[in-house]
């Protein structure tokens, strides 16, 4: 089974996870902070931008899999892809790396929602289609 497409989004999210991991890691070390967010403004800020990625991208993923395990195209499913990347990416950083940038924040999580919401509708559809071109005949 080849799954190239989703083999390589979900790598790359991965990779971010680390990424909004390891800047957790360094103010929980820089503010000596065990557990919770301490009061700290910026640690809490990093925290949701790491758990709002682990919130959304694992439906994203999945609904990616099922899509191109359905054969749906690989152009189709590049876009959904990177429009996902982008809009976890986007609000990734702007949660971990900046002090409010709400435009950016907004913006990565609206692609999120355009790239889940066509992933959602494409899986509901495709059975459909499937159903309808063996029947056609």
């Amino acid at each position: 089974m080849n799954i190239p497409v989703t083999a390589i989004t979900a790598g790359l999210l991965s990779l971010l996870l680390l990424v909004l991991s390891v800047r957790v890691i360094k103010l929980r070390r820089t503010n000596r902070i065990s557990l919770g967010d301490g009061d700290n403004a910026e640690l809490r800020r990093a925290l949701r931008g790491q758990a709002n990625l682990t919130e959304y991208a694992p439906m994203g993923v999945l609904l990616l899999l099922i899509a191109e395990l359905q054969s749906v195209g690989t152009i189709p499913l590049l876009i959904l892809a990177a429009t996902l990347l982008a809009g976890r990416s986007m609000h990734g950083y702007a949660f971990a790396f900046t002090t409010g940038n709400m435009s950016l924040r907004s913006h990565g999580m609206r692609l999120t929602f355009i790239a889940i919401a066509l992933l959602a509708v494409t899986n509901i559809a495709m059975p459909f289609m499937g159903w309808i071109s063996s029947n056609a005949g």
